[in-house]
This record gives C-alpha cells, structure tokens and sequence, in this order.
C-alpha cells in the first residue's frame, strides 16, 4: 500500500508498509534533541511522527554529477533493542558510527545526525556544524570518512528542500 507525505511540503510516496512502529511521540522527540543537544527541524518532526523509518517508492536524488539512490529514513525509537527493527534506530546507527560523524572527539551531542540510509552505505545526514537549531542536509560518504574525519558533500539548506528533492 502506498501513502503520499504532504503536510505542507512536496508530496512522497511512502512505501506504508515499511513504517516502523511504534510512531515517535511528542516526548520521545524532546527527549531526543535534549540528548543529542540540537534542535531538529519541524519538516523532519512532522514527516518522522508519520512515517517513522519508511521507505520510499524507487527514489533517488541528485547532487552535482552523482546520483545517490535512497533506501529508507532512519527511525527514532524508545527501546531499539527490543523491536525487530531496530537496526533502523538513528541511535543503533549514530552509536556505530559515532567517532567518524565528528571532528571532535570531546564534543557533547551530535555534529551529523543520520536520518536516511542511502545505497551502498552512505547516509543523509542534518548537519550541525554551523547551527544547533537550523540545520543544513548533508551526504556523509562512509568510504572516504574516517575517525575524527568526517567527509560530507552539501544536499540542501533544509530538510524541506531536501523532501522536494525526492519529489
């Protein structure tokens, strides 16, 4: 079954079986921008209490001469560990790849949030560096990023045009 993401925004096509459960509430959400120390964009709250981890209808976007095919968004969850899908979990990803998201290896929160698993291990990421309140959307490239050496390729100034992207 398929489901069109609108809200204000460009239109998706949700793959609807590919919703994770439980949604993201409310709290869980403040919870988690407490712990990641940033401010997640209202685009990408709206879209995640929806469509928590969903895949897309055959999607892919494009940035300067590099095509990149998106898999699915990550998905926020109270208790990973105990649902079947919780590989998915930004923390379960972030936890993994924690010291090669940052430059920083003293910094509290987050610098690179991953919110979309792309082809081949790559991922979107919200990008902090220049604001913990209005971030950009970035491309982090698993292959070239090491520890303390995060390599990113910019997508767009906002989560919302990043979803017009993938219209």
């Amino acid at each position: 079954m398929k489901e069109y993401y609108r809200e204000g925004g460009p239109s998706m096509e949700i793959k609807k079986d590919s919703i994770i459960y439980p949604l993201p509430s409310d709290n869980l959400l403040a919870e988690k921008e407490a712990f990641w120390r940033v401010k997640l964009p209202p685009d990408y709250k709206k879209m995640i209490k929806r469509n928590n981890g969903a895949s897309l209808e055959e999607k892919a976007f494009k940035v300067k001469s590099h095509s990149y095919a998106f898999i699915r968004f990550l998905c926020i969850l109270e208790a990973p560990e105990n649902n079947e899908a919780g590989t998915f979990d930004i923390d379960v990803t972030w936890t993994q790849l924690e010291d090669r998201l940052t430059d920083d290896g003293d910094l509290l929160g987050v610098v690179l949030l991953p919110i979309a698993m792309l082809f081949a291990g790559d991922f979107v990421c919200l990008d902090y560096r220049n604001s913990r309140d209005d971030p950009s959307v970035c491309v982090w490239d698993h292959e070239n990023s090491a520890e303390l050496e995060p390599i990113t390729y910019p997508v767009a100034d906002t989560f919302k045009e990043f979803l017009a992207m993938l219209h």
